[in-house]
């Protein structure tokens, strides 16, 4: 080859594609970093308004999400959905209408009606019906908004759980605060954006799917944190390895990583060395949010916390110190409400009163705390569980047990929202007589995911992400805004 073809093969190298992205990967993964690491480039501006990738999508009223999760679903008809007509009808047998050509999970035979296992009363000046279960929570009644006639598709835990937080009851999809942390990033750079609290003695039966990533880069799934012993697993050095000597070796590791990545171009390289350097810095700020003995005593015994225990309460008080420090996507899981009455634990008379007690204080506290600290008007706060429960009595293996149930129902359950962007002191939505049926303004499960992006600034239709060849969004292909209840 003469000198003259070797320098035009030369010219011709320097101009194609494959050598810019080869030769200048450094540059190209500076700037896939920064956007996979969820700052500045998905922050909204402080007033607001679209950035230049157009995110949010238009001025929010919400900046984050507080959203306690029920695992295994409380019986809105002990709780917020009064209904007279099933107290008459206690102890009746079931009306074959009611069971043909639906599917529970334990029902067998004909089970009897029950009535409500509370009493109940109305609160506020907006007058909502909450029972004598959650006496403390019916003094904040004028601050919520309940709706009244949820459903969704599933009737088993896992399938529902994914349905409600992935929007697919299969495994596989970004679970909501993975969409929200992708659309927003966090507007702290020294804590994730989506944290993760886990109470009452087990996890949801979906595992951890209802926090993953799904098909997004794992820098935006949800990191479990613990209120007792170390916030974070390994998130310390190990015995005898220095602040210093652990910043080095990140930094040597990450040198390869970046190596790895001009070889292979693979994005999940940049995630894992994002995921690195987000690891090195909670070192120093998770400690500090996650120490609630620093809080005043007015504060422990507002929300009955005791420090060092693992407990709702105390991950109620985290919700609200990370909620100041900017996390944008707060869940709580509180494990323990599948009230079968297959025992006592499972008894609507024994373990499901004393699953009452374990939040009622807490979850008003929290709505308290934040409204005085003026964090309840851009906070939304979701309550709810994965379905509802039935107006009869669970018979399992077709004869009556020693303790009351209820097996699960998925056409009409009671959620609650408040804080940014939701009305408060209404109810919306309404049952049939004895609580089966929804009878006015349902509100699906895509339609409550798609009404929690917007109060964020996300319409639900554009935040989507190209996966297999198609655009993909938490919705899928569903989901209506419910408009009756935004501010």
């Amino acid at each position: 080859m003469s000198i003259l073809e070797e320098a035009r093969l030369a010219q011709a190298e320097y101009s194609t594609r494959r050598h810019f992205l080869k030769a200048c990967s450094m540059g190209l993964g500076a700037v896939a970093l920064n956007s996979l690491t969820g700052l500045n480039s998905f922050a909204a501006t402080p007033d607001g308004s679209t950035n230049q990738l157009g995110l949010p999508h238009f001025a929010p009223k919400a900046k984050r999400v507080i959203y306690l999760h029920m695992a295994g679903s409380p019986s809105q008809l002990e709780l917020f959905d009064y209904k007279p007509e099933l107290e008459r009808l206690n102890q009746q047998l079931c009306p074959p209408s009611l069971l043909e050509g639906k599917r529970f999970a334990f029902i067998n035979g004909t089970p009897k009606m029950l009535g409500p296992q509370a009493k109940f009363s109305q609160h506020g000046q907006s007058r909502a019906w909450v029972s004598d279960r959650l006496p403390k929570f019916s003094s904040m009644v004028d601050e919520v908004c309940f709706l009244k006639a949820v459903h969704t598709d599933q009737f088993n835990h896992a399938p529902a759980q994914l349905l409600l937080y992935s929007g697919s009851p299969r495994l596989g999809r970004p679970s909501m605060g993975s969409w929200v942390t992708y659309g927003l990033g966090s507007e702290n750079e020294d804590l994730p954006g989506f944290v993760v609290f886990v109470s009452g003695g087990g996890t949801p039966s979906a595992g951890k799917s209802v926090w993953g990533s799904g098909f997004l880069p794992t820098v935006y799934q949800g990191v479990q944190c613990r209120s007792h012993g170390e916030p974070v697993l390994y998130v310390n050095n190990p015995k005898g390895v220095s602040r210093n000597l652990r910043k080095q070796s990140i930094e040597a590791i990450n040198k390869i990583n970046q190596k790895q990545y001009q070889e292979f171009q693979d994005p999940e390289i940049l995630t894992r060395i994002s995921q690195y350097e987000m690891a090195f810095k909670m070192q120093m700020s998770v400690p500090d949010a996650m120490d609630i003995s620093k809080e005043p005593k007015y504060i422990h015994k507002m929300y009955g916390t005791e420090p060092g225990k693992t407990s709702f309460a105390n991950n109620c008080v985290l919700a609200r110190r990370l909620a100041e420090r900017g996390v944008r996507f707060i869940q709580l899981f509180h494990w323990g409400w599948d009230s079968h009455g297959a025992g006592a634990a499972e008894a609507l008379n024994i373990g499901f009163k004393q699953r009452c007690k374990e939040v009622d204080g807490a979850m008003t506290a929290l709505l308290t705390d934040l409204k005085q600290r003026g964090l309840l008007d851009d906070t939304l706060i979701v309550w709810g569980g994965e379905f509802g429960r039935t107006p009869m009595m669970e018979n399992r293996s077709g004869v009556d047990n020693p303790y009351l149930g209820r097996d699960h129902h998925t056409e009409a359950f009671t959620m609650w929202m408040a804080g940014g962007g939701i009305k408060p002191g209404i109810s919306y939505g309404e049952t049939d007589e004895i609580g089966y049926y929804g009878i006015k303004d349902r509100v699906h499960i895509h339609d409550l995911q798609a009404t929690i992006l917007h109060t964020l600034g996300l319409d639900h239709l554009k935040l989507t992400y190209p996966f297999q060849g198609r655009d993909f969004r938490l919705t899928d292909v569903h989901g209506n805004l419910v408009k009756g209840i935004l501010a």
